[in-house]
């Protein structure tokens, strides 16, 4: 009951949840989706980011009449991955750049639309269905294999504690901004006294006079 109360307070003054301690629900997702199994840490992530740690936390969810009936199939079963980097540093650039590569593999549809209230990416590969969406610091993946398409139920459950930092046209438009397009300046060469270099962008010729060019430099 206390949970209940502290949710519809947070809800009441227009805030998110806050993330689950271990990355994931480990309860039930509304009616329909009971928790199963979690799975963490593990460091085989699938957004890999130079320089920014992630490590991966999962769990799986069953329907309510699976339960019931005893009786599983795949499409009774749905997953959640959510990845928690060490910084915010391009995560929503190295998501978009991960989906981009999958948009030219054969078997692969790829979409960006609102699933579950949320702007994310969908991915339907050869007997798999997931919806996709950065968060700041955070991956997170919904569906499973098996799956023709992903539960809005579990989409919008996770939105609701990881807001998507999705543009729009992230599949056609330019990259978003992250560490790996930054133009590193040029190394200036070292001074040397016996045979300097003029700064030719700053020199002023009225007050210096450049010496002749050699006969190999013309």
């Amino acid at each position: 009951m206390a949970g209940i109360i502290v949710a519809l307070a947070v809800a009441a003054c227009g805030g998110h949840p806050p993330p689950p301690t271990r990355g994931v629900i480990e309860g039930s997702v509304g009616d329909d989706w009971h928790f199963r199994r979690f799975q963490g840490p593990l460091l085989d992530v699938e957004v890999w980011i130079e320089g920014n740690k992630g490590v991966a936390y999962s769990a799986s969810y069953v329907t309510a009449d699976a339960e019931k009936r005893g009786r599983i199939a795949n499409n009774d079963l749905c997953s959640a991955i959510v990845t928690k980097y060490d910084r915010d540093d391009g995560v929503t650039r190295a998501t978009v750049k991960l989906v981009r590569r999958l948009a030219q593999e054969k078997g692969y549809q790829v979409d960006e639309d609102k699933y579950g209230g949320v702007r994310a990416l969908k991915i339907v590969g050869p007997d798999e269905a997931w919806v996709m969406w950065p968060a700041k610091g955070y991956v997170v993946k919904v569906g499973g294999r098996g799956r023709a398409d992903v539960p809005g139920t579990v989409v919008a459950t996770y939105a609701a504690r990881f807001p998507s930092t999705l543009a729009g046209g992230a599949l056609e438009g330019a990259l978003p901004p992250g560490p790996d397009d930054v133009v590193k300046p040029a190394d200036k060469p070292t001074y040397d006294a016996n045979n300097p270099h003029p700064d030719l962008d700053t020199y002023d010729p009225k007050k210096t006079k450049l010496p002749p060019k050699k006969a190999e430099d013309k």
